[in-house]
């Protein structure tokens, strides 16, 4: 219960990887309030749920209102994934993409730099495909990978006060979005390729931004850290 008395701030926390972050931080005993753009999750003890759209970052306010008084941990973890080729591109759906994956975790950052209290912790969460693109995902890939370059700059600007802030890149991981933008072939070959011989679960990414959010973490900022299961070496 390393977490106990600590309040944290999930983006995207109603299914998938966020959902497990949500649970994981909250029997470490955190209280956290989470995100979610069109149904919430069940209920779960020491969770509160707030609808907010990151399209819109308008609702930032309706984010953090929960935590006016301050909170410890923030988890920038939703975003979207389209999927198209270049050639089929629009201007609106780059704005689409960049607004959710990057803009709104960064306001999100500028936002939390008010509220959170020293030696608290940012967290973003990323993508291996920052480093193994694939065709198709152009939009995904550059909005993490401008998120990273934010990570590694917030951990300079933040550092003064104790604040960490690190990426966690999650390798192929059993969610509605990974069996929605990937075929059954690209699964069966990533599952092939990663060295533990398995796809991720969701509470194997939980882990990794648990243990970030946590005390044992405190010396480690600036970083990116592939919970891949060996697909990245």
């Amino acid at each position: 219960m390393e977490l106990t008395g600590k309040v944290a701030v999930v983006t995207g926390g109603s299914r998938g990887i966020g959902r497990a972050i949500v649970t994981e931080l909250a029997a470490r005993g955190a209280r956290v309030v989470y995100s979610y753009r069109d149904a919430p999750a069940p209920e779960l003890h020491g969770t509160t749920a707030v609808r907010a759209d990151q399209a819109d970052l308008a609702n930032l306010d309706a984010l953090f209102a929960p935590v006016a008084d301050g909170f410890d941990i923030l988890v920038n973890n939703a975003a979207i994934n389209p999927g198209a080729p270049i050639v089929d591109l629009t201007s609106d759906e780059f704005d689409r993409v960049f607004t959710i994956n990057t803009k709104f975790p960064l306001f999100a950052m500028r936002r939390a730099a008010t509220l959170l209290r020293d030696h608290g912790r940012i967290v973003n969460v990323s993508t291996l495909n920052t480093v193994i693109p694939a065709p198709g995902h152009s939009l995904y890939c550059a909005s993490k990978g401008a998120l990273e370059q934010f990570t590694a700059v917030a951990a300079r600007e933040f550092g003064p006060r104790g604040i960490t802030v690190n990426t966690v890149s999650p390798g192929s991981t059993e969610t509605e979005l990974f069996h929605e933008t990937n075929p059954p072939e690209a699964i069966a070959q990533a599952t092939a390729f990663t060295a533990l011989a398995r796809i991720g679960q969701p509470l194997d990414i939980a882990r990794v931004v648990a243990f970030l959010a946590g005390p044992d973490s405190a010396w480690i900022t600036g970083q990116n850290l592939r919970a891949t299961g060996g697909f990245v070496i």
